[in-house]
């Protein structure tokens, strides 16, 4: 099983290569499925192996790097013989749970933590050591957690629940929160005096001003004013402003 567990992780990180809205990651999560599908019978147009791989192919969305779960979950199922009804419900029952724990453990979590803790070394003058130090990190980690959603997912199968209670899901979901604001809370004002540390005083006063700006309107035009919209004004007015300086 090593080759085809090797074949799947790898396809899963094209996971959303194919991704649309009508099947989400449906396609890319069939495809890493497939190569965990190949010891079932392929004889025949009904053949279980051929039926497995268009189960495999449906709709699906959750987090890309807990998708191997349900992978590995919905293969060990095909091999053991689970009715195909109950396939699919495990399927769908599985895309909220890894959807919402994957965003707060990495989208919430590990990559802004990280991405904090990078951007302060680097105020401090780590440099590029701080830049690759964060892709190794960050990169061993989501490659770590990938690998063990597949196997983890292969050996629970239809009890997959069981492996959401996980510690690593479960503290390191909890954990993460805290640690991402503490992190970015220590980076912002050391980004922020790295990267005015080469204006004068009336420039620092304008990029104060501005950041402080930009904090009222955000807090109070929450529906209007979006982080997009108002770093796309700010640059529009830093054009201009460049601009009639020359």
């Amino acid at each position: 099983m090593k080759p085809r567990f090797g074949r799947a992780l790898l396809r899963l990180f094209a996971v959303q290569g194919s991704y649309n809205y009508e099947r989400m990651l449906g396609l890319g999560v069939g495809v890493a499925e497939e190569a965990l599908l190949r010891g079932l019978p392929a004889d025949g147009s009904a053949s279980p192996y051929r039926a497995a791989v268009a189960r495999g192919a449906h709709f699906f969305n959750a987090h890309p790097y807990l998708a191997g779960l349900a992978v590995g979950a919905a293969a060990r199922a095909e091999h053991d013989g689970a009715p195909a009804e109950l396939v699919e419900r495990l399927r769908a029952a599985l895309c909220g749970p890894l959807g919402s724990i994957g965003d707060r453990l990495v989208w919430a979590g590990w990559l802004p933590l990280l991405s904090g803790l990078a951007l302060a070394a680097i105020s401090l003058g780590a440099g590029w050591t701080a830049a690759v130090a964060f892709l190794v990190v960050y990169n061993v980690g989501h490659v770590a957690l990938r690998a063990w959603a597949l196997r983890e997912g292969w050996k629970h199968g239809v009890r997959v629940a069981s492996a959401l209670n996980n510690p690593i899901l479960q503290r390191g979901a909890v954990l993460a929160g805290p640690a991402m604001a503490c992190a970015v809370g220590v980076a912002l004002p050391l980004a922020a005096q790295f990267l005015a540390a080469s204006f004068g005083a009336w420039g620092r006063a304008v990029i104060a001003a501005a950041a402080g700006v930009g904090f009222l309107g955000l807090y109070f035009l929450p529906g209007r004013l979006t982080g997009l919209r108002l770093a796309l004004g700010f640059a529009a007015l830093a054009l201009v402003a460049g601009w009639i300086w020359q």
